[in-house]
């Protein structure tokens, strides 16, 4: 039998592998479920990558600069994600609304409705160190 010091190392390693593995493979599982086609024959991850392909060339250096300034909160692990999200969903409403290059107006919308609720504490924080009125768009803030 097992005893002492070597018994506690042994069940520490154990639960440390088991959390560990559980972790990662929710988050596997989770990018999994993005990348499975819905109805449309398309995935969540592939309509993004549509709609930032779309309206590449609607981004000015400016509006870039401030795609980056609003996703710097979020950890430098998810930032690419998250970046890569809210890009997705400002080339969404830009194709909705036919414009001709993305605004600061449509920044802000997409960022808006591409954080999750949890988030929009953190989000209008954001907003507010930017120095950026968030009044006109409440109404974002409350729907979702």
């Amino acid at each position: 039998m097992l005893k002492g010091w070597f018994l506690w190392f042994i069940l520490f390693w154990s639960v440390f592998l088991l959390v560990t593995m559980s972790i990662g493979g929710f988050f596997m599982f989770r990018k999994f479920l993005k990348r499975l086609p819905k109805e449309d024959g398309k995935s969540e991850l592939d309509w993004q990558e549509y709609y930032i392909e779309q309206t590449r060339h609607l981004w000015g250096e400016e509006e870039k600069a401030l795609l980056e300034e609003l996703v710097k909160p979020v950890p430098e692990l998810f930032r690419d994600v998250a970046r890569q999200k809210i890009a997705g969903k400002i080339g969404e409403l830009a194709l909705q609304e036919n414009a001709s290059r993305i605004t600061k107006d449509l920044i802000i919308r997409g960022y808006i409705i591409a954080t999750p609720k949890r988030d929009h504490k953190f989000l209008i924080k954001t907003l507010k160190e930017k120095q950026i009125n968030i009044a006109p768009y409440e109404h974002l803030l409350q729907s979702k």
